[in-house]
């Protein structure tokens, strides 16, 4: 059997061309032939009569009738290429650099959309959040990183909070259509803008804690405090125009974005004791801490008296050490001017520059004069009624008929009534 098996083998090959004569001419065909039988000797004992060679030639395509392709298809199990082309090619954008050299903004910047999703709110200090390619909204992200030490965590849930603070609160609306009661903030803060040789402008906040004239007056009403605090901060970031930023800062570079603020203390001795000053002071630096991280470039605390102390440990509690580290406290305010050389002679006279004083020339928020406390004669009157207003006024005419002439004219009661009152609308 074993001398027969060649002859098995060979003899169907020579009747291929007889079906197949295109065959012998078609050089791609042995290869095709070969790839197909190779496996075949493997199993010596199975006979050729089954599947001769020319059934498996024959059930392939001639040489006429292949495309060019098929000599170039992969073998069962592997991707063709033509099908890994027809896939489409996704070009991820191109990151900036801003982004690519800092990871974790660049993290922070892929959350900005789930964060103003779950807050409601799109907007911060003037600015519309957009994506990482608008300058001021990455602006706004830096700042906020940089509060939390690059803490991408933290960075988001204090955006978080201030998003939705200003949802709630409005500030904007606070510094452009209120009004506050001259009566207990008037004097108390005002607002400049002094301009570089360069173009440049430093924005100065000032707080004249020393003017004021009643402190239940003024820091009962906590919350109402901390509104008119708020107006006055908002007109100051309108003027730092984030929102017409064209360029992004360095995150560890100088920040233009920074406003300076003063807090005057002259005369002022009351602070360490009374709750309801340090109850609105506590607040409001909760609420910026919160709402305004790094927009402080300077805080200067001028005619600082020495009961102080407690504000500045207090101050250490709620903000970071890099915020701290940017408090000066001066004790004559005439040398406040010496800190900005270049700015000294548009300073007030009274912080040793040669500018008119602040009530003069300085802007602040939107005040109203407090109405007049009704007299309180034409209130007796009304509460009684008209039969007993005219007796009484009988009765005193008739009182007055019997004065002996020589008498002194008694004292009238409105003024006395009037002054009573006065500290009372005071409270208010």
């Amino acid at each position: 059997m074993a001398d027969q098996q060649p002859e098995k083998t060979t003899a169907p090959a020579a009747d291929a061309p007889e079906p197949q004569p295109t065959a012998v001419t078609n050089t791609d065909t042995p290869k095709e032939t070969t790839e197909t039988t190779e496996p075949q000797p493997e199993n010596k004992n199975e006979t050729t009569t089954a599947q001769p060679a020319v059934e498996t030639t024959a059930a392939q395509p001639t040489a006429v009738e292949i495309p060019a392709e098929a000599d170039k298809a992969p073998v069962e199990g592997q991707q063709s290429p033509q099908a890994t082309e027809e896939k489409p090619v996704v070009e991820q954008p191109e990151q900036p650099a801003y982004l690519a050299k800092n990871p974790a903004l660049a993290q922070f910047v892929e959350r900005l959309p789930a964060i103003v999703s779950s807050t409601g709110h799109a907007e911060m200090w003037g600015v519309p959040l957009k994506d990482q390619n608008d300058a001021p909204t990455v602006n706004v992200l830096i700042k906020f990183l940089r509060a939390n030490e690059g803490n991408v965590k933290l960075a988001e849930e204090q955006l978080t909070k201030a998003l939705k603070w200003r949802k709630e609160v409005n500030p904007s609306a606070l510094a452009e259509s209120t009004s506050y009661s001259a009566t207990k903030f008037g004097g108390l803060g005002y607002l400049t803008v002094y301009k570089e040789a360069n173009g440049a402008e430093t924005v100065v906040t000032w707080n004249i804690y020393g003017g004021v004239k009643n402190i239940n007056t003024t820091f009962g009403d906590m919350d109402e405090f901390v509104k008119w605090r708020v107006a006055l901060m908002e007109l100051a970031v309108k003027e730092l125009k984030m929102a017409e930023a064209t360029s992004v800062i360095d995150y560890d570079g100088e920040d233009p974005y920074q406003m300076i603020q003063v807090h005057d203390y002259l005369n002022v001795s009351f602070l360490r004791l009374n709750p309801a000053i340090k109850a609105a002071t506590k607040k409001t630096i909760e609420v910026f801490t919160t709402a305004y991280p790094e927009l402080l470039r300077e805080k200067f605390f001028v005619n600082v008296p020495a009961i102080m102390g407690w504000m500045f440990a207090a101050m250490k509690v709620f903000l970071s050490k890099n915020t701290t580290r940017k408090f000066h406290p001066i004790s004559n305010g005439a040398n406040l001017a010496r800190e900005f050389p270049s700015l000294k002679e548009q300073f007030p006279k009274v912080y040793g520059g040669s500018a008119p004083a602040l009530q003069e020339g300085a802007r602040t928020v939107n005040l109203t004069q407090d109405e007049p406390a009704p007299a309180a004669p034409e209130a007796a009157t009304n509460e009684q009624p008209k039969e007993q207003a005219k007796e009484k006024k009988d009765e005193d005419v008739a009182q007055e008929e019997s004065k002996p002439e020589s008498a002194p004219e008694q004292p009238k009661a409105e003024p006395a009534v009037t002054a009573q009152e006065a500290p009372a609308a005071d409270a208010k």
